[in-house]
This record gives structure tokens, sequence and C-alpha cells, in this order.
């Protein structure tokens, strides 16, 4: 049986895979999440949202983008990992995700950049104008896009009417994505919105701890953290909601093994030794 199980879980409450029913929503991640929805609503072109490892970035891409499908008219592209080596490669893997005809241009493998790049204009416009869609690329791990990336999207963000943008992009990416932005001005001056997410407050890591308790159906009146609990693990955390997560995971298996029924600060400092003894942890860490 899971130790989930054996403390009166239905879930595992805290696994580290990014699952947006347990993210919580913490003042940035709703400010972001909220100005976001706004920027793409309005089709403003494009937001950046940066933040250390650990800050919850993922999540929230996955948690946006579980809204925009709920909403129906928004064709969405998520790219996770984007490592291109060149325009050709970039566009066709835009090409290929949107699923944007080739035919008219001899095919995959006879269309040439230039095409592509018309393919690409021709679906924004057609989706945007025509159908009355919101066509949204959204990019995870922004800071590994390389220059050629880079002005790849400076150009499709051009793409426009009038009175709106084709392309709507959003970029996830940690801090570094900021000094290569800085370096692009006319992709600086497209931003429409920009956040910095940053670790979680005391009260904001208790309220995750009990927010993500309680998504996991716990099912007992018998609180599973004490405050002197909560408070050491924001120490040790710094309040990255990452190291919360797998600090809660790890003392809750301390539970099952010791037989015990609530998390306090021996629990933690247990865990927090033992790391400290095998040379995970820096001594200066939690004092």
């Amino acid at each position: 049986m899971s130790y989930y199980r054996i403390l009166g879980f239905e879930k595992e409450p805290f696994s580290t895979s990014p699952d947006p029913e347990f993210l919580y929503l913490a003042q940035g991640h709703q400010s972001t999440m909220t100005n976001v929805l706004i920027e793409l609503r309005l089709r403003r072109g494009l937001s950046v949202v940066l933040g250390d490892v650990g800050t919850g970035k993922t999540t929230l891409s996955r948690k946006l983008i579980q809204a925009l499908r709920e909403r129906g008219d928004f064709i969405v592209h998520y790219v996770l990992d984007p490592c291109f080596e060149n325009e050709y490669e970039f566009l066709y893997s835009l090409v290929r995700n949107f699923a944007i005809n080739l035919e008219p241009y001899g095919g995959p493998g006879r269309a040439s950049v230039l095409d592509l790049k018309e393919a690409v204009e021709k679906f924004l416009y057609e989706k945007t104008v025509i159908g009355n869609s919101t066509v949204v690329l959204i990019v995870d791990e922004a800071q590994k896009l390389n220059d050629v990336s880079m002005e790849m999207l400076r150009v499709i963000l051009n793409y426009e009417t009038n009175d709106t943008k084709l392309l709507q992009l959003v970029l996830f990416g940690q801090l570094e994505l900021h000094s290569k932005i800085i370096k692009i001005p006319n992709f600086l001056d497209r931003i429409s919105f920009k956040y910095t997410l940053n670790p979680l407050s005391l009260s904001e890591t208790r309220e995750m701890i009990l927010f993500r308790i309680k998504q996991a159906n716990y099912c007992s009146n018998v609180p599973l953290f004490r405050d002197d609990a909560i408070e050491m693990i924001h120490k040790i955390s710094q309040g990255y909601p990452r190291k919360i997560t797998m600090l809660c995971h790890r003392a809750l298996k301390q539970l099952v093994m010791k037989r015990k029924w609530a998390v306090d600060e021996e629990v933690v400092g247990e865990i927090v030794s033992e790391d400290m003894r095998a040379g995970w942890l820096n001594q200066t860490t939690h004092h």
C-alpha cells in the first residue's frame, strides 16, 4: 500500500509532477495567470514570465494551457524544450505542431524557409482574422532559445493586422532569459506583460501545504503538519515551491516509517540532518 493511503489520502499530495490541479496559486502566481489571460484575450502579442528554478513556472504554464483549452476558441501549442538549430527546424516545428498544410508548397520535403514563413503567416491570418480564434504559442524553458529562434519569434510577432497580433506568445524562462532579451531591443519593446515569480512567504508556504493536502482528499481531522514543522520547512526551502513539495513528501514518508501521525520540527530536523551528513545540504541553509 502507498504511504499516502496509509495516512488517509486518496492521491499523492506532494508529487513533483507539474499537475495543474495541485498548483497553489500564491499572490504572484494568481496575478501572473490573470494578467496573461487578459493579454491573450486582448491579443496583445508577447508576455514573459521569469522565475528561478523551482518557483513553479512549468506548473503555471500547464495551468494556463488547461484554462485556455477549456475556453474553446484558443488554438494552443506548447514547446517544452525549445532547442532549434536553425530557422528551418524552428519553423517546421510550428508547421508540424499546428498541423499546417504544406501541399501548396510541394509537401514537407520541398518547402523552403520562405515557404514555411508564408505558410505560418497564412495559417495565423486564416485562424485569427477569418476563423476568429486566438493562436497561442507557449514556450517553457525559454532561456534555451538561441539567437536564431529569438529572431524568428520577433519576425512572427510582426505578423499583424491594423488592430491585432496574429500570434500570441508566452515565454516562461529562468532569470538568464532576461539578459538575453535585454540585448535585443526590438524584442524587448514588444513585451506587453512581464513578471518575475518570487519564492513564497511563510504564510503562503503554510497555505500551499494545506492546499495540497486538501486536493489529495485527506480524510482526517488530525492536522498533519504542526506550525513548528512548517516554519522549519519554509526556512530550509527558502520558500521555493519545488523544495517545499519535496520536503513535505519526505516528511510524510518518515511519519509512516516511524508510526507517527503529525509532522513536527523533529521529523523535519531528521531529514535535514540526514541531508547534511550525506553532503546534500549546505550547513548555512537552516541557521
